[in-house]
């Protein structure tokens, strides 16, 4: 890849760790109204699959969706404002943490319903194949949402109409608390892409080059009309299923998987390579902080110092009067 991409990705990852690590420590003074679903540890599957989208190609996400939003290039402004619960939201304060839009790149929803978002983005990509558009779609989701209808009903009809959509799985092996080998047989959620007639591949969702060239791969695809990929993205989240708490211990996750996974911090992996490459040294990584810092920084304060919706707002953009 050429070295900017590189350094984009680097800055995306770190970006998305920043932020989160801030939602998750302002978090405790009650101020941040919404239900959080920090992805932290997940960063290089956002990174390594949008620096190849356009700003006009479309994402889908789910409940566990800052990572996209901020890798889309989604307004980072109004992504905080609207766990705030602000009318400078993205969602003017009505949609929260998990309900994320900002239509000008592309992102145009994610929904809390576990693998609700799979089929309206076949939906997109199936608008784009009608309307020869040339745009791609992604949608993201957990390994959980292999559990539900949509994910095999949509691959299917996606399969058999060639759709310009990637389906992209973050597998961290957990739905809640669950683990994915007490909910699915089988060797992998990849296979079942196969199973539909599509390539379905299982990768190492925390190294954002494999990612990267998996993801670029399957774009090209799209916009050659041959049709949808199912990507299979091994990673962890360091946080629980919702909130600051981290489920570790008994009943929860054991002690020393949860290590071993933070061993395998795909930011300082990608850092290590950046650095043997002579790419990132420590006049640009401390260029890039600083830059990130400040856009941390600026966001917060705007999303503090902004109204809260009046009581006469109440009855805007709902159905019945």
């Amino acid at each position: 890849m050429e070295r900017d991409k590189l350094i984009e990705m680097y800055r995306t990852m770190k970006l998305i760790r920043r932020i989160e690590q801030r939602i998750n420590d302002e978090y405790k003074y009650d101020e941040i109204k919404t239900p959080i679903h920090l992805s932290i540890g997940q960063e290089a599957v956002a990174a390594g699959v949008c620096v190849h989208l356009r700003k006009d190609d479309y994402i889908f996400s789910t409940h566990r969706n800052h990572a996209q939003y901020i890798a889309k290039g989604g307004n980072i402004r109004k992504m905080i404002a609207e766990l705030y619960l602000r009318t400078t939201g993205c969602a003017r304060g009505r949609g929260g943490s998990m309900h994320l839009v900002d239509t000008d790149v592309g992102i145009l929803g994610s929904t809390a319903i576990v693998g609700g978002n799979i089929p309206l983005g076949t939906g997109t990509a199936l608008a784009s194949k009608l309307l020869n558009n040339d745009r791609v779609t992604v949608v993201f989701f957990g390994d959980g949402a292999a559990d539900e209808g949509t994910f095999h009903e949509s691959l299917n009809f996606a399969a058999v109409r060639k759709l310009p959509v990637v389906y992209v799985c973050e597998n961290n092996f957990y739905a809640i608390n669950s683990h994915q080998k007490a909910r699915q047989a089988g060797e992998g959620i990849y296979q079942w892409g196969r199973g539909y007639g599509m390539p379905g591949y299982r990768i190492d969702g925390n190294d954002v080059l494999e990612v990267s060239e998996y993801a670029r791969q399957a774009i090209e695809r799209c916009r050659k009309g041959e049709g949808p990929t199912l990507l299979e993205c091994i990673t962890y989240r360091w946080k629980g299923h919702i909130g600051t708490v981290d489920d570790v211990g008994d009943g929860y996750r054991p002690k020393e998987e949860y290590d071993y996974w933070l061993s395998k911090c795909p930011i300082k992996r990608f850092a290590e390579f950046l650095r043997i490459k002579e790419i990132l040294t420590d006049e640009l990584e401390k260029a890039i902080d600083e830059e990130i810092d400040t856009t941390v920084e600026d966001a917060f304060s705007f999303a503090k110092s902004s109204p809260k919706p009046s009581t006469v707002e109440l009855t805007e953009f709902v159905y019945v009067d």
